[in-house]
């Protein structure tokens, strides 16, 4: 298991550093996630989650950040060096942690595998 904090120094804040996903991101469709990132030379892994009001109202929405949240903080080996947004899709509201979990380990598998040979 990581380290279970999740300090600023790992995070996506403000709003500059999510608009740049939407100039040459790298994208990856999962069901119920979309997964956006930029490859980061010698920086830190950053994360923000994103969930529209199109999931839920504000408490299934944050429900579901705080699952998502506690994924990278166990999961933070399966990262790669880069920023990263993860977009919840409509229907995210419906899966419990482990599925949450099973769904992305998988796709971060995958780009892990993609990246790191």
């Amino acid at each position: 298991m990581s380290c279970p904090d999740f300090p600023k120094a790992e995070r996506l804040r403000r709003r500059p550093e999510f608009l740049q996903f939407n100039d040459g991101a790298s994208k990856m469709h999962t069901p119920h996630f979309l997964l956006l990132w930029k490859i980061k030379d010698g920086c830190a892994t950053r994360v923000g989650f994103t969930v529209s009001k199109k999931v839920g109202n504000a408490v299934v929405r944050n429900s579901i950040k705080r699952r998502l949240r506690e994924f990278y903080r166990q999961n933070k080996s399966l990262f790669i060096s880069a920023d990263f947004n993860i977009v919840a899709k409509k229907g995210a509201d419906l899966l419990d942690f482990h599925q949450i979990s099973t769904e992305l380990a998988a796709a971060f598998g995958r780009l892990r595998k993609k990246y790191v040979q």
